[in-house]
């Protein structure tokens, strides 16, 4: 019997529901915690009761709902935290001072143990993600992929029929449209996403109706 590249559980945490995703390699069940935005022990819970041993937390970005439980989750876990790329530092050193909003309270400044850069590997267990890129909804924005699996984590770019916010600091919607038009695209219509909150979808279909990013929205149908 031939296992799946991995296995991962999507787990919707804090006030915003943003989805964490806990990935795991079935043959070593060795796996990585991707954007730990809060609620850090539900996620603990959620990684022992799949029989997961943590190897890593992985970051797209450092907004306070994708990373504010990434130091504590790495601390109680004995475990590195890789990600973003190095744009976003000022967003993680300023993390802590979400510790007094609602449903924040395990948020702490973030030193990751490895910034990452386009092109570059990640890797849990037997499982390695591809890295690209992606400024625009924050400077330092990354997006973590396979393309055995055909699937991608690609934080807050892009979503089921909408894109990333732009209006906060060091935002830029140009920058995001070159980032999704020229490193998502290009891994193909038939690659599933996982979005930073809300459903899933493939790239293929939003290129076909994204009112955003779509080609027909693009001028380029």
């Amino acid at each position: 019997m031939t296992l799946p590249p991995f296995k991962a559980a999507i787990l919707p945490v804090t006030p915003y529901q943003q989805n964490c995703s806990l990935v795991w390699c079935p043959r070593t069940m060795r796996g990585a915690a991707i954007d730990p935005g809060g609620e850090v022990q539900r996620l603990k819970d959620a990684i022992a009761a799949n029989g997961v041993t943590l190897e890593k937390v992985l970051l797209t970005h450092g907004h306070l709902d994708h990373a504010s439980g990434a130091a504590k989750l790495a601390r109680e876990t004995g475990v590195p935290i890789e990600g973003p790329h190095t744009d976003d530092v000022f967003l993680l050193e300023a993390l802590g001072e979400n510790v007094r909003r609602p449903g924040f309270a395990d948020a702490e400044a973030c030193s990751p143990s490895r910034f990452l850069a386009d092109g570059d590997t990640v890797s849990f267990g037997e499982v390695t993600f591809g890295v690209r890129h992606c400024p625009g909804h924050t400077p330092g924005h990354v997006v973590f992929f396979c393309r055995e699996a055909k699937i991608a984590f690609v934080g807050d770019v892009l979503f089921k029929g909408s894109i990333g916010r732009t209006d906060f600091p060091r935002g830029s919607h140009a920058q995001l449209i070159r980032s999704i038009t020229e490193k998502l695209w290009p891994l193909g219509d038939d690659m599933q996403f996982v979005p930073g909150h809300g459903p899933m979808s493939t790239f293929g279909w939003e290129r076909r109706t994204n009112p955003f990013v779509g080609d027909l929205a693009l001028g380029r149908a």
